[in-house]
């Protein structure tokens, strides 16, 4: 689908956290008296940077319990690392409440246990999405949802931007078998949607039964980008440094059901990718012909060398390419993706192997198909078929997904 191009700089927005903390009646009908529990990482900000959980305290809510996402409370856990509860830096003058961790060592602990939630009132949940499907935050908010539900506890969502723009939208849409934390809900890979309009999604398209109010974000338009609205960028997980990386994850998480290194443990998580066995410069020659192949703009590579200081090939030289935003608004970080994995197996057919090993907590299918939320990008590529020709065969489920997602729209 077209970009969306920010129709204006340096427009102040308010998130949802700033919202509630600046209205005292919000905040005494919603949470004041009331037994709370908050589920946040350090990306739950106002704009002056200060943390929701002291700001709420001293505006009288009482926090009986927190909730921490993948990588935890503090965003300090690399991925697909366990986090046990009460795990945080403990550095803070204010003592912690109890600390639940929804990503530990199964995949039950995705799910908050129903007597964490059953002597709550509400949760508040704030953490900053990313806007791409298999970034798990918005799938802890839909398994939140479904215990919170039958065990009659009420949700409070305290909306933020969608970073990279609440207009594009990109990728299939998971199919039934295909389901996991990375692909838990039928969403297209870049879904164009806010965390309280998931939630809305998640209740209309996805069958979950929660009572949850939204504080809406104000003065956020759907074609802004985050640098488009005077909010701070905090990155929301170890390898999301920069909104340039948010802007090509779509496409570059691919890159984790391979046996390619995507950069983690390196400085350019997602905009390098190798491994030992390549030649740079071809590589970069055919992601460059890729491009042009598929019609891909406001993207460059260059030819590199880099070393992995942990996770795949860690300590090892690996060669591949890095990968410029020079246009993000032309950009199509899915199809991007497709291209740099369809250039990596022509470099090497017999060294590209699809990731097998156990991948969030799923052996069945395997990772590349999880994250895909079908087998479409797996076969089509090994059948040599052209990124450009995927991308268009998921034009009528794109389609329906659009005209379920225009129902839940706030902005």
């Amino acid at each position: 689908m077209p970009r969306a191009r920010g129709a204006y700089q340096g427009a102040r927005l308010r998130s949802g956290l700033d919202v509630l903390l600046a209205d005292d009646a919000l905040l005494s009908r919603h949470l004041r008296g009331r037994r709370v529990g908050l589920c946040c990482n350090h990306t739950a900000v106002t704009t002056d940077l200060d943390h929701a959980l002291p700001r709420l305290r001293a505006a009288g809510v009482e926090i009986r319990r927190l909730f921490g996402p993948e990588h935890g409370i503090d965003s300090t856990a690399q991925d697909m690392i366990a986090v046990q509860d009460g795990e945080t830096d403990g550095g803070r003058a204010l003592p912690l409440p109890a600390t639940v961790s929804l990503y530990g060592d199964s995949e039950a602990s995705l799910h908050p246990p129903a007597e964490t939630l059953a002597d709550l009132d509400v949760l508040v949940f704030d953490i900053q999405d990313i806007g791409a499907r298999y970034y798990t935050y918005q799938a802890t908010l839909a398994y939140i949802m479904e215990v919170a539900g039958r065990v009659g506890c009420e949700i409070l969502v305290l909306d933020r931007p969608n970073p990279i723009d609440g207009v594009s939208l990109e990728g299939n849409v998971v199919r039934p078998g295909f389901e996991s934390f990375v692909s838990a809900m039928p969403l297209a890979i870049r879904h164009g949607m806010t965390m309280g309009e998931l939630a809305t999604f998640f209740q209309r398209f996805c069958g979950i039964d929660c009572k949850v109010t939204t504080i809406p974000s104000e003065g956020w338009r759907r074609e802004l980008w985050l640098d488009d609205t005077g909010l701070p960028w905090v990155y929301p997980s170890p390898n999301m440094p920069t909104l340039d990386t948010a802007g090509i994850y779509p496409g570059l998480c691919l890159v984790e059901g391979t046996n390619l290194s995507e950069g983690r443990g390196t400085c350019r998580p997602f905009h390098l990718v190798g491994a030992p066995w390549l030649d740079p410069e071809g590589l970069a020659r055919l992601c460059r012909q890729g491009a042009l192949d598929n019609h891909l703009g406001g993207v460059a590579f260059r030819a590199a060398t880099f070393e992995p200081r942990f996770q795949k090939h860690a300590g090892q030289i690996c060669h591949g390419v890095e990968i410029f935003v020079t246009d993000r608004y032309a950009m199509e970080p899915v199809l991007l993706g497709l291209v740099v994995l369809e250039a990596a197996l022509r470099a090497n057919p017999d060294q590209f192997k699809w990731r097998t090993e156990v991948y969030e907590f799923v052996a069945d299918p395997i990772a590349i198909d999880l994250l895909s939320g079908s087998a479409d990008i797996r076969l089509g590529l090994e059948a040599r078929m052209r990124p450009r020709d995927l991308i268009e065969g998921w034009a009528p489920e794109l389609a329906a997904f659009q005209e379920q997602r225009e129902a839940c729209l706030r902005y």
